[in-house]
């Protein structure tokens, strides 16, 4: 049997959001690795060998996966949102690089997902309109002092700018530090969309101005959209509607 490796994205939440491909490569496999609330979300059937892991592990999670489909099994990585982002596929290339030369001769292929920034300006609107970017404010693999830096240039350069990984148990000083650098060089008036959980069960979106953000508006489960100098609020009867419009004036 022909090994194979698929790192896939299962979207934000909502099976109706995994796309196609990903659900035929789930198919198909012989086992599933990944973070175990994710591997979780993948249906059972006979022939498919579940791996959940802890969210700390994946660099390990990766070479078990790697060494799996060497050995001729059919293996499908997962993560929330799309795998690219602030996800395992990078986690796997790495464990590539760095592995036997063997694994770079694996049939590897990376399928898309909607990650979290996108699902959650859709509910809104289009905050994301314009350029935007988008910042991991978690310090695990880089510095604090980096984090700062790169939210920082961000603002100068006008981005709407998408904040993953805001406050946790392990780390919840990262969305306080964020939005006192915020409010040190933004205008009190900036759009911060507070989007958690977006297409589940326990989906809740707030639309606040920066002046009235607070860290405790986040979790772990929540992206944070930042909106540029120039997106604007419509207000109206319900959620008001968020959007950066698409032209910058000379």
């Amino acid at each position: 049997m022909t090994g194979w490796l698929v790192i896939a994205g299962l979207g934000p939440g909502d099976d109706a959001l995994i796309t196609p491909e990903v659900t035929q490569a789930l198919a198909e496999a012989t086992d599933v690795v990944g973070y175990a609330p994710y591997v979780r979300r993948v249906p059972g059937r006979r022939g498919l060998q579940r791996h959940e892991t802890d969210n700390r592990e994946e660099l390990d999670r990766a070479q078990h996966a790697l060494k799996m489909a060497h050995e001729g099994r059919r293996v499908v990585v997962v993560s929330s949102g799309d795998p690219g982002v602030f996800a395992m596929a990078a986690a796997v290339f790495e464990a590539v690089e760095g592995g036997p030369r063997s694994w770079r001769g694996l049939e590897i292929r990376v399928l898309p997902g909607i990650t979290a920034m996108l699902a959650a300006a859709a509910r809104v609107g289009a905050p994301l309109g314009h350029d935007f970017c988008a910042i991991n404010l978690s310090d695990n693999l880089k510095p604090q002092a980096l984090i700062e830096a790169r939210l920082r240039h961000a603002v100068e350069a006008d981005f709407a700018i998408a904040l993953y990984n805001p406050r946790s148990k392990a780390r919840p000083d990262g969305m306080s530090l964020a939005l006192k650098l915020l409010r040190s060089i933004c205008e009190p008036s900036r759009v911060v969309v507070f989007a958690r959980a977006v297409s589940t069960p326990k989906e809740h979106l707030r639309v606040v101005r920066l002046a009235d953000a607070s860290p405790n508006m986040a979790d772990m489960r929540t992206v944070v959209l930042i909106g540029s100098s120039a997106t604007r609020i419509i207000e109206r009867d319900g959620a008001p509607f968020v959007y950066t419009p698409r032209s910058v004036p000379e």
